[in-house]
């Protein structure tokens, strides 16, 4: 396996019209609509708005005069201005062939990226490609206390960037722990702002899933300065889609929009080269084992198959690390064929009282809530005996929020006492007993 030691390597961006690897027509009809749209005129204006190299949009502005679709309207700006550019504008043929385009599809702005262009930069940044370091893993959760067998568990199955299922009681930081992951990978990809199959556009960056990098935010002059890569792509760090008792079937197919007349990729595609996490399996409306069942063929084949609104099935990458996350035991809703599916199996256990304690320090020293002995006593030996016991990662924070939010309305200091901790406990569980209707 080809394990990624660097950057990643990125797109490179095309240098000719035929690299761009859609139809002359598609894309003479996208700047069309984007023109008519946005109404940019410019061609550094229009070729950042298609996100392709100027000279590349320039041949495509050039096919279009052929045309009659578009035409030259002199030159902008005083005599011997360098920034001076060659203004366009649509021919009345040129508007009548964008309405007709919109009506078709209302898709414009940057170029869709091939699916078969796109399958290419999966491979080069596929999560199967990174090799996860116990100090990157410890590093990314510093802000955990977890038992160190538990990282050795957690790190031959990132790195593996198989299928995961973490299981255990509840509040016990496998949200977090699935967060931690996500932080540990640390480098970044490139996504597609759109990608095509067969002349119809699936849109896939979506910046409510895709953090886009810092220094690579959207800027109009960019395209002024050579390209480092396909600007089709947006570089983004490796994405996280997080579902939980939402989560639906529908949910992983295309989504069509019959208005616009394009597709939007669904949440699996969307995570491609990085992580996707299913929380709270079981609290879904339809059962776990049906959600594995639609996982089978990608988990097995790195494969998923979408479907257009024609019928017409397709192939897609699918290259994410998919960590599952129940409460359930996995024998309650799984049979065996769908657990020896799901590579790695972790269960994540509530704290021991040494590592419980700890953990109320930290938050008691983050909150600025002074920290009491006969309190803390009090706690350990009246109170957790109660519960058999049974420390869990939530309760620390919960315990803590309780006694400020009384000390707040009290209007005393922040100092817990064993009044403070009776009062935060009766709020952590509701007592069985029987509501007189």
């Amino acid at each position: 396996m080809n394990m990624q030691t660097g950057a990643v390597l990125a797109p490179p961006p095309p240098r000719r019209l035929s690299e761009v690897g859609l139809p002359e027509v598609m894309m003479r009809d996208i700047v069309l609509k984007t023109m008519f749209r946005k109404n940019a005129n410019r061609i550094t204006e229009i070729a950042h708005s298609v996100s392709l190299p100027v000279p590349i949009t320039q041949e495509i502005i050039d096919l279009a005069r052929g045309q009659n679709l578009i035409e030259a309207m002199g030159t902008l700006g005083a005599a011997g201005e360098v920034s001076s550019e060659m203004p366009y504008q649509l021919t009345d043929a040129g508007k009548a062939r964008a309405l007709d385009a919109l009506a078709q599809s209302e898709y414009f702005g940057p170029m869709p990226v091939p699916l078969d262009i796109y399958r290419e930069q999966v491979e080069r940044q596929s999560i199967r490609n990174i090799q996860i370091t116990r100090d990157q893993l410890t590093g990314a959760m510093g802000h955990l206390v977890l038992p160190d067998s538990l990282i050795g568990d957690l790190g031959p199955a990132v790195s593996a960037g198989r299928s995961i299922l973490m299981y255990g009681p509840p509040g016990n930081g496998k949200s977090s722990i699935s967060n931690g992951i996500r932080d540990a990978m640390g480098d970044k990809i490139y996504v597609p702002r759109a990608i095509e199959y067969s002349g119809q556009v699936i849109t896939v960056y979506d910046p409510i899933v895709h953090s886009a990098a810092e220094d690579e935010q959207d800027n109009p002059n960019q395209l002024r300065r050579k390209a480092r890569f396909d600007s089709r792509y947006v570089l983004c760090q490796r994405p996280t889609v997080i579902t939980g008792g939402e989560l639906s079937l529908d949910m992983l197919d295309l989504v069509y929009n019959p208005t616009a007349r394009t597709y939007q990729a669904p949440l699996q595609l969307k995570s491609t080269g990085g992580i996707f996490i299913v929380d709270d399996l079981g609290r879904q409306a339809e059962p776990p084992q049906k959600l594995v069942n639609r996982w089978i063929v990608p988990l097995e084949e790195s494969k998923d198959i979408l479907a257009l609104q024609s019928g017409e099935k397709f192939e897609v990458p699918f290259d994410t690390l998919v960590i599952f996350s129940t409460n359930f035991h996995p024998n309650e809703i799984f049979d065996q064929a769908a657990l020896r599916r799901i590579f790695f199996k972790i269960k994540i256990d509530g704290p021991n009282q040494k590592d419980f304690l700890k953990i109320f320090a930290m938050v008691a020293r983050k909150k600025k809530m002074e920290l009491d002995e006969a309190a803390l006593v009090h706690l350990l030996k009246t109170k957790y005996p109660t519960i058999k016991n049974i420390y869990a990662n939530y309760q620390p924070v919960f315990l803590i929020d309780q006694m400020i939010a009384v000390c707040d309305f009290e209007g005393i200091p922040y100092k817990m006492t064993p009044e403070l901790v009776d009062r935060a406990w009766s709020n952590m569980f509701v007592k069985d007993e029987i509501i007189v209707k």
